[in-house]
């Protein structure tokens, strides 16, 4: 892919960006020339992150920011589409919904007010993040919207919470119904579904052992790579990747096969 100039270089807007899967997303685009809004509910651990982007860039031009963003206020995502017009850089071209609260409450202990607190931020946050950034990217004209959905929304999961598999069971059929609202205006809407990833968090959610297990339950006998998950988000956010909608890359190891 082509490293466009930083006065020229398209935008994008990640959600849940200060840590994580969303962070190195993040990183990813901003390494291929894409200025990024890292946004997170954590403002601060967000400009933190933004900056930490730009700290190690070559260019001297600033490429990335942090803003805070609480998923589940539809008007903080009207916020972020006002707070990059103000500062030049306009509706982004991709938008990636990442942000997502993981638990693994057993399923008979999950009590109602977890479950919906669960469910809000992964799917309403990505229903209101595709809803309305999705509208501006319409009005454009065109845009790129990449869904992270997970393994545990196919298959019911390995060691995740049903609340959260539910969650992201729904985002994989969001992701269709968008796709099919936006086409005509030149949006796509994709989703990525990772298994089990080599990242701190699932090393801090999961037992040692119990993570042991599930690496010998994957036919390739090993957890993803975060880093490989997003260069398939920056491939399903090139311009080139108009005839991609609609879908869900698995990148799970082979535990799901279809």
């Amino acid at each position: 892919m082509t490293t466009p100039a930083a006065a020229t270089s398209p935008v994008a807007l990640v959600t849940g960006a200060a840590a994580g899967l969303g962070q190195v997303i993040a990183a990813e685009l901003h390494a291929a020339g894409w200025r990024v809004l890292l946004t997170d509910r954590d403002g601060a651990a967000a400009q933190a992150a933004a900056a930490a982007l730009d700290a190690t860039s070559e260019s001297s031009t600033a490429r990335a920011a942090g803003l805070a963003l609480d998923v589940l206020d539809k008007a903080a995502f009207t916020a972020a589409l006002a707070h990059l017009r103000e500062s030049g850089w306009g509706v982004p071209r991709a938008l990636v919904n990442n942000a997502a609260l993981t638990l693994t409450t057993p399923v008979m202990q999950i009590s109602p007010e977890e479950f919906s607190r669960v469910t809000d931020v992964n799917l309403r946050g990505c229903f209101l993040g595709c809803q309305v950034i999705g509208q501006a990217m319409a009005d454009a004209g065109f845009g790129r919207i990449v869904n992270v959905a997970s393994l545990a929304g196919q298959n019911g999961g390995t060691a995740s919470g049903a609340h959260y598999a539910a969650s992201k069971a729904g985002i994989l059929t969001l992701t269709k119904i968008f796709a099919r609202a936006l086409a005509a205006q030149g949006v796509t809407v994709n989703a990525v579904a990772p298994g089990p990833l080599d990242l701190p968090s699932v090393h801090a959610m999961v037992p040692a052992d119990r993570l042991a297990q599930i690496v010998q339950t994957i036919p390739v006998q090993r957890l993803g790579d975060p880093r490989f998950i997003a260069r398939a988000v920056l491939l399903l956010a090139d311009e080139g990747a108009a005839s991609v909608t609609g879908a869900a890359w698995d990148l799970n190891g082979g535990i799901f096969m279809r």
